[in-house]
């Protein structure tokens, strides 16, 4: 890891990262969470219905598609942030799982460890950990922050075994493939309307909005390195 890139890493994080019990000769699945093991969109729509909002997806972004029902104007860009902490306070702990995600890393997690790395506030991510377990996924959950390439390459740098990275966002997978360009990594959006709005990344391997797609590419990864 450069040094930048090991500035680029919060303290907190890392310190988290490095409480992680991990054997770097077995392949490690690192997992994003909204809108690849958690449906973040359709559990923003619900929130946003109750403080009579909606969301216009014109494009893959929140801000200025998040509108006012009764007028149709986009909410001030500088409220989004606001917004989203609303709804992370109120539903980190109440969004549904994706579909087949429990099942697809259950059988996954014969051949792999599987850690959830997931930008929610640091505030949520007890109840972020609690959500995913009550719902077959009792993974460790990491709360990082910012672009997802620091956290990856300071825990994969060491591994001799491969390392699979999912994330819906192209910047985080563009992040990762900088840092450590030997993980396979599958842009994964869940959300078919969301998925329409992106093309797959240049920086990925797979993409896909199934998971026993993605479980299979990942499943024949392993074979052919003999895991």
């Amino acid at each position: 890891m450069s040094t930048s890139q090991a500035t680029d890493l919060d303290l907190g994080v890392r310190d988290a990262l490095d409480m992680l019990d991990l054997d770097p000769t077995r392949p490690l699945i690192i997992s994003d969470a909204d809108e690849v093991l958690l449906q973040f969109v359709a559990g923003l729509e619900r929130y946003l219905d109750g403080q009579g909002l909606w969301l216009d997806l014109q494009t893959f972004a929140l801000s200025g598609n998040i509108k006012d029902k009764e007028t149709g104007e986009p909410v001030p860009v500088e409220k989004t942030p606001d917004l989203l902490s609303g709804f992370f306070k109120a539903e980190a702990g109440n969004l549904t799982a994706v579909d087949h995600a429990a099942d697809a890393l259950s059988a996954l997690s014969e051949r792999a460890q599987i850690i959830v790395l997931t930008n929610v506030p640091t505030a949520q991510r007890d109840a972020r950990a609690e959500s995913l377990a009550r719902q077959g996924m009792a993974y460790p959950v990491i709360a990082n922050k910012g672009l997802k390439g620091p956290a990856v390459s300071h825990i994969a740098s060491a591994f001799t075994a491969p390392v699979f990275f999912l994330d819906d966002i192209p910047h985080n997978l563009k992040s990762v493939a900088e840092s450590h360009d030997a993980s396979r990594r599958l842009h994964f959006i869940a959300d078919k309307r969301l998925a329409k709005l992106l093309p797959a990344s240049e920086h990925s391997h797979f993409h896909s909005s199934h998971w026993p797609d993605a479980q299979s590419f990942m499943e024949e990864e392993l074979t052919k390195k003999g895991f």
